[in-house]
């Protein structure tokens, strides 16, 4: 008779074709799924990530012994330390012959298991490559070799042809690979938002979120806000009615900063897709479909594609081929402490205080806000990366290091020898005012550099480029920019970046 296997499986891999799980003999092996203080308290995670995560877990457990599984569940009032822990508490009960486990999405656990699980447990360690990814390790080392840049847009539109989502007859759909120029509209009030429903709340949940919130009680995140599915069924609701009524505009709005609504048209399926409780390709393939039915433009469904096919698969192969040196890049030498706003959202700057509230608050803000709002301010203001990259980290539902790191590392922050952008995403008070509406609401005024009534964005993008001309001067995309700031009177320039350095001093 063959001996039992261990099959770990982590929190954020609920799904039934992992490539553990898919291993496991239903009545034989024995699953493992933990809620362990080591993963809930390494950052300072939103309790809104924390409660959709052991919630999940819980009914992802009902959901493997319904198919005959045997699940072995450590909750989080049982004080197991780590994974580690957590797979020795089950060794000493039972004779299993290997250990198997679906690579984690961090560098850190997976050299965890690597190196130490073998040792510490006396037991042969078997890590199988993540097989919900689009693209494999070896796909995207294959993809990057030779390269002198590694552009996302060249790797997304192999994945189009590879996995042939809007391709008609070998070709693009409509003849172009990407309608990011449509897809740039900002907020004028133009369209009413749908109201979006509400995940029901079981027992299960309820008593997840008591329990979070006795537990994390520093941690932020608004629990009695609470809305996010914890079940594949649910999440599959909640994607239905994206793209029944918010897909038709979410191409045109994506970039939009809205006063009203923290959801605009967005999809809010990232934190599913994350955790395993929808397929990347599924939403794509249904997206397509909703397209060539007539229920989205071509714009909004390559919009779509491209963030989950291209960006998503690009951003994690960046990860793996290059941790853990990676991890350490601080291209610009961004080093000052993050202003105490970034936790309590208390700044007159009216667009940072909404999206760090709602970050907060419900763990959630999409990709202009953390790029152009939060992102921009960090940037310009040189704030320490390995700060930034643990708030980003610790504070969205979504976050985990794989896609983190190289979204705000490489994209937000430009610390990555440029391996992801070829610029700075650098930008005033203009870019800000042109997105959005939150500077109507604002004590700032946009068209303004210096003063107390000016907006702050402003000196400090002629700050950023200040200190780091050099740099800027010789890159093809910010020449004209740099050269123009040499060209301005150098008293002005001195009282610009004096301005910059006076309000950047009193928040840090």
């Amino acid at each position: 008779m063959n001996e039992s296997k261990l099959i770990v499986v982590l929190g954020d891999q609920l799904s039934l074709n992992q490539s553990a799980l898919k291993q496991a003999q239903a009545g034989r092996d024995i699953v493992l799924l933990a809620e362990v203080a080591e993963e809930a308290t390494y950052v300072r995670h939103n309790r809104h990530k924390i409660a959709l995560l052991f919630s999940a877990m819980r009914h992802f457990r009902l959901e493997l012994e319904a198919l005959g599984h045997i699940v072995h569940y450590i909750s989080i009032d049982q004080a197991v330390a780590s994974l580690e822990e957590a797979a020795r508490v089950v060794l000493d009960q039972h004779a299993v012959s290997e250990v198997v486990v679906c690579e984690p999405g961090e560098y850190r656990l997976l050299n965890q298991m690597r190196s130490v699980w073998p040792v510490s447990l006396s037991m042969p360690v078997n890590i199988l490559e993540d097989d919900r990814f689009l693209a494999s390790h070896e796909d995207f080392e294959l993809w990057a070799s030779g390269k002198k840049q590694l552009r996302m847009e060249f790797f997304y539109r192999k994945m189009r042809e590879r996995y042939q989502l809007l391709m008609d007859e070998g070709q693009p759909a409509g003849g172009k690979w990407n309608y990011d120029a449509d897809n740039r509209s900002g907020w004028r009030n133009q369209r009413d938002i749908p109201q979006r429903p509400d995940v029901s709340i079981d027992s299960i949940t309820s008593e997840v979120i008591a329990e979070v919130n006795q537990r994390f009680p520093n941690n932020p995140g608004d629990l009695s806000q609470f809305r996010l599915a914890v079940t594949r069924y649910d999440a599959e609701r909640q994607f239905d009615w994206f793209v029944t009524y918010a897909l038709a505009d979410f191409g045109t709005f994506q970039d939009a900063l809205v006063e009203e609504s923290p959801w605009v048209f967005h999809g809010l399926i990232s934190m599913y897709i994350n955790c395993g409780l929808l397929d990347p390709l599924v939403v794509c393939q249904r997206v397509e479909i909703a397209w060539r039915e007539g229920e989205c433009s071509l714009s909004a469904a390559e919009g779509f594609i491209r963030q989950v096919l291209g960006w998503r698969e690009y951003i994690r192969g960046i990860y793996w081929l290059l941790m853990p040196e990676y991890k350490t890049r601080n291209t610009l030498n961004a080093a000052r402490p993050l202003p105490d706003f970034f936790w309590d959202a208390n700044t007159d700057m009216r667009c940072l205080s909404r999206a760090i509230e709602q970050s907060l608050d419900h763990g959630y803000a999409h990709h202009i806000q953390r790029l152009m709002v939060i992102g921009n301010f960090a940037l310009l203001a040189g704030l320490d990366v390995m700060d930034v990259c643990d708030w980003y980290l610790g504070v969205y539902v979504d976050a985990y290091e794989w896609v983190e790191l190289p979204n705000t590392l490489g994209m937000a922050l430009y610390g990555d020898n440029a391996v992801i952008a070829s610029k700075p995403y650098a930008a005033s008070g203009k870019y800000i005012q042109k997105q959005g509406n939150h500077c109507q609401q604002c004590r700032y005024k946009p068209a303004k550099t210096t003063g107390p009534d000016a907006c702050p964005y402003n000196s400090l993008y002629w700050r950023f480029i200040d200190r780091h001309l050099d740099t800027f001067g010789s890159n093809p995309r910010m020449g004209l920019i740099a050269a123009n700031w040499r060209k301005r009177d150098p008293e002005d320039r001195a009282v610009i970046v004096q301005w910059a350095d006076k309000m950047i001093d009193e928040w840090t």
